[in-house]
């Protein structure tokens, strides 16, 4: 039995969990900074810090005593490097460096993205190969994995990643951040009547373009203000979904077409977007021999047991970081060589 210590901190939740085999969640301490960013229309990098700085030493307390453990129990201690913001990445950095070193336990630099995708493992067990459609707020991307630890990536967004295009579009609407659970609600009480433009979608690569789609949305929206004219906000919300949800499909299932796997990952904060999630299942009966699975919904935000799912990995293949490892904002994972 392994028992991982891990922390989450790259953009405004602040996180720590105590996860067991990389696979069951002893617990998973969440600190949310959500009301503190509403008023900004997204996250004040400088806030979110200050916010870690507050919570962390606390949440780990919290993360051992709910698990029933203590410091001489854990078995390495696994954080979140990169990509994110670096000030709040540092302040989780931080934290786990002092931890492992003043308690003599390994230190396992991982990769957020990693993470979002790994959350599958509280699911069942991965079967390589498998593929992972990846969308939050900062990322859009498919990734193929051939083996345990191996991320590949066959494409991503050029510009916006979803998850940021449902929050600017939700501004626009005067819903508050975070606007995609808002959006994908009215989403199923709307018609698609904007038929706004599905970016890329039957080009020959595994990329995404949201900007587009974005742009077109504010457009409608804002000429219609100008012209004294009143938009039905759920047919714009359905039709925005619907533009979305299209192209990542689309593009899934042509990966799925070229790059035949065992299992397709969901993971992502718009992972909790029902429409996507049903979509996608729907696609898959063209896939009889690829099991659908993705990370369950209270999991698909931020959050550290996704970070000790994907670390525990990573300690069993020895990866290790020095205490001079530093954060990494950009990290991403290496493209396919084809």
């Amino acid at each position: 039995m392994s028992l991982i210590l891990a922390f989450e901190s790259s953009a405004d939740e602040t996180s720590v969990a105590v996860v067991k085999d990389g696979d069951t969640i002893l617990s998973n301490e969440i600190a949310t900074q959500i009301k503190s960013h509403q008023r900004f229309g997204g996250i004040v990098p400088e806030v979110a810090s200050r916010h870690h700085i507050e919570r962390v030493t606390i949440l780990v307390d919290e993360a051992l005593a709910d698990a029933g453990v203590t410091f001489a129990d854990i078995d390495a201690v696994a954080v979140t490097y990169g990509p994110g913001l670096v000030g709040s990445l540092l302040i989780g950095l931080t934290a786990a460096k002092t931890i492992a070193w003043a308690h003599n336990l390994p230190l396992v630099p991982t990769s957020h993205l990693a993470g979002h995708i790994m959350a599958a493992r509280f699911v069942k067990p991965i079967e390589y190969p498998a593929l992972a459609l990846l969308v939050s707020g900062g990322h859009t991307e498919l990734v193929y994995i051939p083996a345990e630890g191996v991320f590949q990536v066959l494409g991503e967004t050029r510009d916006d990643a979803a998850g940021e295009s449902y929050d600017k579009v939700g501004r626009v609407m005067g819903i508050k951040y975070p606007a995609g659970k808002t959006i994908d609600e009215m989403a199923h009480l709307g018609n698609d009547t904007f038929k706004f433009p599905r970016a890329m979608e039957k080009d020959d690569t595994y990329d995404f373009s949201f900007s587009g789609l974005k742009s077109a949305f504010i457009n409608t929206f804002h000429n219609a203000e100008q012209r004294d004219e009143v938009l039905n906000h759920n047919d714009l919300a359905t039709s925005f979904q619907n533009a979305v949800v299209d192209v990542l499909v689309e593009k899934t299932v042509k990966a799925l077409r070229e790059h035949p796997v065992k299992q397709l990952l969901l993971g992502g904060g718009v992972a909790a977007n029902s429409g996507l999630r049903a979509a996608l299942a729907d696609a898959l009966a063209q896939f009889p021999d690829t099991e659908f699975v993705p990370v369950p919904l209270k999991l698909a935000g931020d959050n550290a047991a996704m970070i000790g799912a994907a670390g525990e990995i990573f300690w069993r293949q020895g990866r290790r970081g020095s205490w001079d490892l530093n954060a990494d904002p950009s990290l991403e994972f290496d493209y396919l060589e084809e």
